[in-house]
């Protein structure tokens, strides 16, 4: 089976939310509207030819979505970069040569990811999304990425030795980095606190009154 043109999506859902007490940051809903899932979805499908969602535990509750649940293929809680290798052997079945990568609770994350994505794809074929604040600081945002096929198994014998920073992996394949502006706000914005809830469905608010 050839390549797809585009890259499959991956939703990264597997972290443990401890900042908001526990559960699937994802499925909170944003001024009692949508979920977060639901927005991440909205955002990033149209870029992919098909999403799947990496999640450990029963993927029952997600069954609303009709993705497919990929768990951890890592023994323990590997962090992100195990929900990136699980995603990687599904593209593998589906004959894809990349997956792009997205956090389950960054509801405003670029429409454009995965174009810029590509653009700037180092010579290994990886990108890291990246955003540059109002000082001028770049903020890597490694969690949202592009991510050949093709590194796969070096990518498993990494985390097996018991790598878990993402950036350690991604540095020492000459990554390249898509930048992103965080004017008005930062694109990759995510939920960690009732708190930053509260700041998403401000920004929801603004986003829809500017894209009205």
């Amino acid at each position: 089976m050839p390549a797809s043109p585009r890259p499959l999506g991956v939703i990264l859902a597997g972290g443990r939310a401890t900042r908001m007490g526990g559960g699937d940051k994802g499925l909170l809903r944003l001024d009692g509207g949508p979920r977060l899932i639901d927005l991440v979805i909205d955002r990033l499908a149209p870029q992919c030819d098909a999403l799947a969602l990496n999640a450990n535990g029963d993927p029952a509750r997600f069954a609303d979505l009709g993705l497919p649940v990929l768990p951890d293929s890592v023994s323990g809680f590997a962090g992100p970069l195990a929900g990136v290798l699980a995603g990687l052997d599904w593209a593998a079945e589906q004959g894809a040569g990349a997956i792009v990568t997205a956090a389950a609770d960054t509801p405003f994350l670029p429409r454009d990811l995965v174009a810029r994505l590509q653009a700037a794809a180092g010579p290994s074929g990886l990108a890291l999304a990246a955003s540059r604040d109002a000082g001028g600081r770049l903020w890597r945002q490694p969690t949202f990425g592009l991510w050949p096929v093709a590194l796969r198994d070096d990518l498993r014998a990494a985390l097996e030795d018991g790598l878990r920073k993402i950036v350690a992996w991604t540095d020492r394949h000459h990554a390249g980095t898509a930048e992103f502006e965080s004017t008005p706000f930062d694109p990759f914005f995510n939920v960690n606190t009732p708190e930053d809830l509260a700041e998403a469905g401000r920004l929801a608010r603004m986003i829809g009154e500017r894209e009205a």
